[in-house]
């Protein structure tokens, strides 16, 4: 999303004034390091307040009184973490706004804009517009807001170069969100406001900005699922597997190929698995064309050895360290989702593994393999395994210590803090039952091993 020195160079079709522009702002990136750099003094005192975002620092090696590095990421591009966006969003609305935008909204939106990148920049070509920062903001909105709107906490008419900054970016981008809250002197859903965000009032409600909505509703998920974290470290995640989604849309009628859902890497580990490939050969099926099973209601759905390939595919690359066994994550993709490719109501996809919780799991525990940009991207086999599975991991270590198969198992299912080891019951006999179908007992033996 951010516009480099060389993309310019071959961007004539821009114009003079936006190359300008644009190649100013690209400059900044070079010494754009520090938190100091980018926000008052005054700011930088309140964001220390933040209980969550002065742990996160903290333990990031930050000392108060000295300047705080941005993060970056692999690109080398800063960018704000959840916790510090959360805190900016949270700052700026407490200071200067009183109406219907929320934090979630605004954090929301900056992930969807720029990734939460303060030097992001982008240039419409049919609009001719150029936007900047976190929120994407285009200075002559900015301006206009300044001027005409009495929005005029930030100088921005002498330099529009401060949309750069945090603070000052958010402050616009919720200045135009409170503007269309209101737009034409009607009281507007958050639907309205959203999609008049992306693509103006008079987009509000056309098919193009449908898609950004239903975006923006998983995005926001994941900010909103951290307010019931236990708290900020890095090594928490959230309280449940199974918060809310946007609906994924099931799959109509037969016809679905394996290869739309899964990349040819991975197709090919697929084609190189004796079972699967005996599977599918006698199915007669071909490469570059391998449906899927469909249930009666034509429904795709893995066969239990196409299921067992994936799951062995992904410990053996990922997690070959972690002791988890391949079994073990089929039976609970069976619990889950019966198999079912699309997943079972609100959980998406094979492992039931919800967006929020592989959101936190690729932006903050570094699980990234496989990219979750959108909640349909759960349903592609592979990746909800690859997410599933590092939940799994995770909660193996949950608080720390290594925890029981019981544990585990329980809090995958209905979520860390639901846990209750005194009535494992019957969740744990039917878990144990789905496990002898990938794992026959033999015989003496009590139960099924999982880890």
């Amino acid at each position: 999303m951010v516009i480099t020195r060389r993309r310019l160079k071959n961007k004539s079709e821009n114009g003079g004034c936006h190359k300008k522009e644009l190649s100013s702002l690209a400059r900044m990136a070079v010494s754009f390091k520090y938190w100091d750099d980018c926000i008052d003094p005054q700011d930088m005192e309140e964001m220390w307040k933040q209980p969550e975002v002065r742990t996160e620092w903290i333990d990031a090696g930050e000392t108060q009184g000295q300047r705080v590095h941005l993060s970056r990421d692999p690109d080398g591009q800063s960018y704000l973490t959840q916790t510090e966006m959360r805190a900016v969003a949270e700052i700026v609305t407490r200071r200067h706004f009183h109406s219907q935008i929320e934090p979630e909204m605004i954090c929301s939106i900056a992930d969807l804009e720029s990734n939460r990148r303060p030097l992001s920049m982008r240039y419409d070509k049919k609009s001719k517009v150029t936007t900047i920062g976190i929120m994407q903001i285009a200075p002559k909105t900015a301006e206009w807001m300044f001027r005409e709107c009495d929005y005029s906490s930030y100088p921005v008419e002498e330099d529009p170069n401060i949309l750069c900054r945090p603070f000052v970016n958010v402050y616009f981008g919720a200045a135009y969100l409170e503007w269309l809250s209101k737009f034409d002197d009607e009281d507007r859903t958050e639907e309205f406001i959203v999609r008049a965000y992306r693509g103006g009032t008079k987009k509000a409600s056309h098919k193009s900005t449908l898609p950004y909505w239903k975006r923006y509703l998983s995005v926001k998920e994941s900010f909103v699922s951290r307010k019931h974290f236990d708290g900020p470290s890095p090594t928490q995640a959230p309280t449940s597997p199974t918060s809310p989604v946007s609906p994924v849309s099931p799959c109509s009628g037969v016809g679905l190929y394996w290869d739309v859902r899964v990349s040819s890497e991975d197709m090919e580990q697929m084609w190189n698995h004796p079972e699967v490939s005996k599977e599918w050969t006698k199915s007669k099926e071909r490469r570059g064309k391998v449906r899927f099973s469909y249930d009666k209601e034509k429904k795709p759905y893995l066969s239990r050895i196409e299921l067992k390939a994936i799951a062995e595919i992904i410990v053996s690359k990922y997690f070959s360290t972690r002791g988890i066994k391949p079994t073990v994550l089929c039976a609970l993709a069976e619990m889950v989702s019966m198999r079912f490719v699309d997943g079972i109501e609100a959980r998406a996809g094979i492992m039931g593994i919800d967006y929020s919780t592989a959101f936190w799991l690729y932006t903050e525990v570094g699980y990234r393999a496989y990219r979750v940009d959108y909640v349909e991207d759960l349903t592609k086999p592979f990746v909800s395994m690859y997410f599933g599975t590092a939940y799994f991991a995770w909660l193996s270590e949950y608080e720390g210590r290594e925890r029981t198969p019981q544990f585990v198992v329980q809090a995958y299912l209905a979520g860390p803090k639901n846990v209750n080891l005194q009535e494992t019951g019957l969740m744990w006999l039917k878990f144990e039952q789905v496990l002898s179908s990938y794992e026959p007992r033999k015989r003496n033996q009590e139960s099924c091993t999982i880890l």
